[in-house]
C-alpha cells in the first residue's frame, strides 16, 4: 500500500466519522431539552465543521483551507461566548 492510498483511506474514514458526529450534534440540537444543550450542539457542530475543512485540506493538498478553518473556529468561539452571555443575562445557568 502506498502512502497516497493510506492517506486516501485515512481521510475517507475521517470524513465518515466526522459526518456521524455531525449527525449526532444535529440530533442534540433538535432534541436538546434546554437552550444550553442546543448551544452546546451548535458549538460541537462548528468544531466538527472545522475538522471537516481540515481533513479536506489534507486530502486535496490545498492548505489554504486551513486559514478558512481557523477563521471559522474564531467566529464559532465568539458566537458560543455570545450565546453563553445571553443565557447568563436571562438568568438561566
Amino acid at each position: 500500500m502506498s502512502s497516497a492510498q493510506a492517506l486516501d483511506i485515512a481521510t475517507t474514514i475521517g470524513f465518515a466519522l466526522l459526518g456521524a458526529a455531525m449527525l449526532m450534534a444535529v440530533i442534540r440540537i433538535i432534541r436538546g431539552p434546554t437552550l444550553a444543550d442546543r448551544i452546546l450542539g451548535l458549538d460541537a457542530l462548528s468544531v466538527l465543521g472545522v475538522g471537516i475543512i481540515g481533513v479536506f485540506a489534507v486530502r486535496t493538498g490545498l492548505y489554504l483551507y486551513v486559514d478558512v478553518a481557523v477563521s471559522l473556529a474564531l467566529v464559532a468561539f465568539l458566537s458560543t461566548a455570545a450565546f453563553a452571555r445571553y443565557l447568563l443575562s436571562r438568568g438561566h445557568q
